[in-house]
């Protein structure tokens, strides 16, 4: 990949339809028809996936979903236009085609986006955990990290931004509204998630430290679990998905924040957390893959391991904490059957846990 930048994107089609979340069908046909004219209704397939935990997925297909020209339709959770910046999404995605590292966007609609099917199958964690797989992820992550902002473009980290939005928007909720409307299949948890105080407090203890330890920033996808990596074993390649929440941010939050993906999501369990061993062998991939795509000589020196893997640790805490409040926000407004409170009290509850532990490393 050659180095390059990012800038505006091309125009985007957009189609004027909202699609029924419950019967979606009918509307996405609507949709096909214009980014698909030569397909025919009644030969068309679509696949539900369920791995989203925020948006709805469908794949559309003639013949089979592996075929190219195959359409991934998303549908937009429920309030999501709160913490999501669509319009960012939609450019960064963009920018990421034109360098070979993410997929075509074919249009937009009132509630959603189609873009172009990444082949492949969606990463399971025994995966994460094995070679060459979680090298081939490494250097993903380093390519993408080696694209430039455009002139006048503002590269300040978000991490900050967001999660002061996030919190901003739990303490609206605390009192009243749809806060009064949790849903959790875990009465426990609720006890186990922190106050609004606490969270404020914690908010500023971590930037006082994080923001001082001088991790470069760069483009992040900021969102890398299982579900966003497909990985094609016949081409011995992986590709990320689902920018959401992709934009410039601190090169170890993308890195901590996926090595706290090993434990999982289902079934969050950080005894699956990646050992040193491993985490400085896909440190060491990362180093090669970042400096080589962004035009500098690849060779990578255990001090450099060494700071990152630091680095890394210490932003693992903003990425548990992040994902925490963001957990928070779905158990009052997603209509996705899972068990964000639960979910919450597990990410909270492991930041207070390693907290003393990684503040106290030093390269």
């Amino acid at each position: 990949m050659a180095r390059g930048s990012v800038g505006v994107g091309n125009p985007l089609l957009h189609v004027d339809v909202h699609i029924n979340e419950l019967e979606p069908r009918q509307g996405i046909l609507d949709l096909l028809r214009r980014i698909r004219p030569h397909w025919k209704s009644q030969d068309i397939q679509m696949k539900t996936f369920t791995e989203g935990l925020s948006n709805q997925l469908i794949g559309c297909f003639v013949g089979s979903l592996q075929a190219p020209g195959c359409v991934l339709v998303r549908l937009y959770g429920k309030m999501t236009e709160l913490y999501v910046n669509r319009d960012r999404e939609v450019e960064i995605v963009q920018v990421l085609h034109t360098h070979g590292c993410g997929p075509q966007i074919y249009c937009s609609f009132l509630n959603g986006i189609c873009y172009e099917f990444v082949r492949g199958r969606v990463l399971d964690d025994d995966l994460l955990q094995q070679l060459p797989t979680y090298r081939l992820i490494a250097a993903e992550m380093g390519r993408i990290h080696s694209i430039q902002p455009g002139r006048n473009r503002p590269v300040e980290p978000q991490l900050w931004t967001k999660m002061s939005h996030f919190l901003t928007l739990v303490k609206n909720g605390v009192h009243g509204g749809p806060a009064g409307q949790q849903r959790t299949k875990s009465p426990v948890a609720v006890q186990e998630v922190p106050s609004v105080e606490t969270l404020s407090a914690e908010l500023d203890l971590l930037k006082n430290h994080l923001s001082r330890i001088g991790s470069p920033t760069v483009l992040c996808h900021n969102d890398l679990l299982t579900k966003n990596i497909i990985y094609n074993q016949e081409e011995g390649i992986v590709r990320f998905i689902d920018y959401e929440y992709a934009d410039f941010n601190y090169q170890a939050f993308d890195i901590g924040n996926h090595f706290n993906e090993f434990a999982g999501v289902n079934d969050v369990n950080y005894s699956r957390y990646p050992s040193r061993e491993l985490q400085r062998d896909w440190l060491t991939a990362y180093l090669e893959s970042w400096k080589r795509s962004s035009g500098r000589d690849a060779t990578v020196t255990e001090a450099e391991v060494t700071r990152l893997y630091v680095h890394a640790c210490k932003f693992s805490l903003a990425s548990n904490f992040l994902w925490g409040l963001w957990a928070i926000l779905q158990s009052r407004y997603s209509s996705i059957d899972f068990d964000f409170q639960r979910y919450a009290a597990a990410r909270l509850g492991h930041y207070f846990q390693k907290k003393e532990e990684y503040f106290g490393l030093t390269v």
